[in-house]
């Protein structure tokens, strides 16, 4: 049987909590062709399954991305979009989907070279935009988001058949070791963490602010870490990128610092490995969390701050 046409990572619907082989590669694009920056880095990509650029953007491009943030965290009208997501407890804004989509200057970002060409080199293949978002994460009272695959949510939740998709963080402001960075595990992409428990309807409702499926055990997260060596905080100025693989496992702590942590987030997706059915059975969620249907390759295009106002 073709393997497209199966499940080649099986996850929740009453299955044991373990590790499983990879199937995928990590870098797809052919040993010999010439990446976008030092081959080293791809290298310790595929090692580690992450890499951080530090200040890939400039301090010009920083402040018309905060001051873009702030507009779209101010605007009542965006505020009452479900791509709005708010915290529980104080209703602070935890997030904004599909901001490639409300704003110009996001989809300019988006389109960018040193982000396209990067991805279509590490995933060998034209790519579209699978999700976006801007995280905020107040000083505090930034909450935590805990340790995940978001390949397995994406996989089972949304029907991404295959690891051949990355995601893209430039932090926007300072990411220090004490306001709630990304923290990965390195080499965690090379496992594939089996959840237990099954997928509630409309999952997505609870799951962007906290979730509670598609979480791995303490057992798994021992393994990979011990594997690994422990974990890696992505720390950096404001314009630094953090690119990991679809299938690293990340979290963050909550942010009880008085500096805030923001960050604009690109998940770029191979063309071939457009969403299916979910492998839940349930029914998709929303296109402004997992684009389906309607896609197109984006087009890379350098970033001109006056063609964004």
């Amino acid at each position: 049987m073709n393997s497209e046409a199966i499940d080649l990572y099986p996850s929740r619907g009453g299955r044991a909590a373990t590790l499983s082989p990879r199937v995928d590669p990590v870098v797809h694009a052919p040993a010999e062709r010439e990446p976008p920056v030092a081959r080293a880095l791809i290298t310790a990509y595929e090692e580690q399954g992450f890499l951080v650029l530090d200040e890939l953007f400039t301090s010009a491009e920083i402040a018309a991305m905060r001051a873009e943030l702030e507009r779209l965290r101010g605007d009542a009208l965006i505020a009452q979009r479900p791509e709005a997501i708010r915290e529980r407890e104080t209703g602070a804004l935890r997030s904004l989907f599909r901001v490639h989509q409300l704003s110009p200057l996001f989809a300019a970002v988006a389109a960018d070279p040193r982000l396209v060409e990067l991805a279509r080199h590490i995933l060998d293949d034209e790519v579209y935009i699978h999700q976006s978002r801007l995280n905020y994460k107040p000083g505090f009272g930034g909450k935590e988001f805990y340790w995940h695959s978001d390949f397995e949510t994406w996989h089972v939740e949304d029907g991404m058949p295959r690891m051949r998709a990355l995601s893209l963080s430039i932090a926007l402001t300072e990411n220090h070791a004490h306001n709630g960075p990304l923290l990965l595990l390195p080499g965690s992409h090379r496992s594939y963490v089996v959840c237990t428990g099954e997928t509630p309807a409309n999952h997505y409702q609870q799951s962007l602010v906290k979730q509670e499926y598609g979480v791995p055990s303490d057992a798994c997260l021992w393994e990979l870490a011990a594997q690994g060596g422990g974990l890696v905080a992505a720390t950096g100025p404001a314009g630094t990128a953090t690119i990991f693989d679809c299938n690293t496992m990340h979290g963050s702590n909550g942010n009880i610092t008085p500096d805030p942590r923001s960050n604009v987030f690109f998940v770029y997706n191979a063309l071939t490995n457009a969403l299916r059915a979910p492998y839940c059975g349930l029914r998709p969620r929303p296109g402004f969390i997992a684009a389906r249907g309607d896609i197109a390759p984006v087009v890379a295009t350098p970033l001109a701050l006056d063609r964004t106002n």
